[in-house]
């Protein structure tokens, strides 16, 4: 399962959201750090369109954990970006960049992402790109 992880962050390191949607189920449920949960490929697709059209990203620094019986699984990461669009409710996007730390945890069936949830601190990205 630990190949799935990776295949995950390299499709969206590419920018390739069509690869990411391959490695996750139908009913994949979307924790974000702020928000609501989103449940579907669909919602997911949704999120993907709206960050890449905000944010140019880069994770770097990977390590990937995977439980036992690869049912779950966790990464640890930097998330270097640039901000490119003004997303509602943040400060307004010039191009900034950052860099912060992160971590998505992920539940795994079938051999398919079920649960994707990420964690990041959003005071420290909010004072980078003010």
């Amino acid at each position: 399962m630990k190949q799935l992880i990776q295949t995950y962050f390299d499709a969206f390191n590419a920018g390739d959201t069509d690869a990411m949607l391959a490695c996750v189920s139908d009913d994949v449920a979307h924790h974000v750090n702020e928000g609501n949960i989103r449940i579907g490929r669909e919602k997911f697709a949704e999120f993907n369109a709206h960050m890449t059209r905000c944010y140019r990203e880069n994770l770097t620094d990977m390590v990937i954990f995977v439980n036992e019986d690869g049912s779950r699984a966790a990464a640890e990461f930097t998330v270097n970006g640039t901000y490119l669009a003004t997303d509602a409710g943040l400060p307004e996007a010039r191009g900034q960049t950052y860099k912060i730390p992160a971590g998505s945890f992920f539940d795994i069936r079938d051999g398919k992402i079920t649960r994707i949830t990420t964690r990041y601190n959003l005071s420290d990205w909010t004072a980078q790109v003010a």
